[in-house]
């Protein structure tokens, strides 16, 4: 009898628990991230749309047109660009092309990926795609290493014909990251990430402007969802602290053993 009522208690436990989820996802209980994705992109460097890593963007232009977003990469993150390009029903043979840029407009080679295809005059979609090299923590001056901070997509047909000038397209972009954990850490950090200023902001101040306004640049406001966490440390600490402790665990072990071994052998006592 126990356990005919300890069973009918978690079935109704069960039921209660499936039957929100069932229903569907609450906003309350689990927002989704792309609630609030962005529907258009910018049109340069400084107008492009700030979107989040995970978040999907979607855009309605023209062929032809520079379609441009910016995301947050931290160090030790290796992100990839995902785009799509919806065509039109009837179309001539197009190539596009996916460029990403770091926050001091830098193109960055992308490691693997198709970032740039051409579309039969069948198809209705094109895939794009952009796996960057993992973000290091600090480089060198010469180097072209890609450095937390904020990076562009740029989107555009780069090959169109004259008769396609123009024509309705709409785009869907998003970027995710993978960690590539301390094998990818550095001695060294930047004192601030590549976040440049992306727009001409106009305020009254006291007095000092001209015509009563301050003109300055406006830093990106997005940023990682964790914060910026470039620095000194990473797990890469960890393993080298357990190696020293091995070596000298293990030299502890051979000098007792040899010294053991070097004794020399007793001699029983004589009458």
């Amino acid at each position: 009898m126990r356990f005919i009522r300890a069973l009918s208690a978690a079935v109704l436990l069960l039921g209660v628990a499936a039957g929100p989820a069932a229903a569907g996802p609450s906003p309350s209980a689990s927002p989704s991230r792309d609630g609030g994705a962005p529907t258009e992109a910018g049109t340069s460097f400084r107008t492009a749309t700030e979107i989040e890593q995970g978040q999907r963007a979607t855009a309605n232009g023209s062929a032809g047109d520079y379609l441009y977003w910016s995301f947050p990469a931290d160090a030790g993150g290796r992100p990839t660009v995902r785009a799509s390009v919806r065509l039109p029903e009837t179309h001539a043979p197009q190539t596009w092309r996916i460029d990403v840029y770091d926050g001091l407009r830098r193109r960055q080679a992308c490691q693997w990926g198709a970032e740039n295809r051409t579309a039969a005059a069948d198809a209705s979609t094109l895939e794009l795609a952009c796996v960057l090299r993992t973000v290091r923590a600090w480089s060198e001056p010469w180097a072209n290493d890609p450095l937390p901070g904020t990076y562009y997509v740029r989107l555009t047909a780069v090959r169109l014909p004259t008769s396609d000038l123009g024509v309705p397209v709409g785009a869907e972009v998003r970027v995710d990251s993978k960690d590539a954990g301390g094998a990818a850490a550095v001695d060294g950090s930047l004192a601030e990430p590549l976040v440049p200023g992306v727009a001409v902001s106009s305020g009254k101040d006291d007095g000092g402007g001209e015509d009563g306004e301050d003109r300055g640049a406006v830093l990106s406001a997005i940023e990682p969802e964790d914060g910026w966490s470039s620095g000194w440390w990473s797990d890469r600490w960890v393993w080298t602290g357990a190696g020293a402790v091995l070596a000298a665990l293990a030299g502890i072990g051979g000098y007792a053993l040899t010294r053991g071994s070097g004794r020399p052998p007793r001699v029983p006592p004589t009458a």
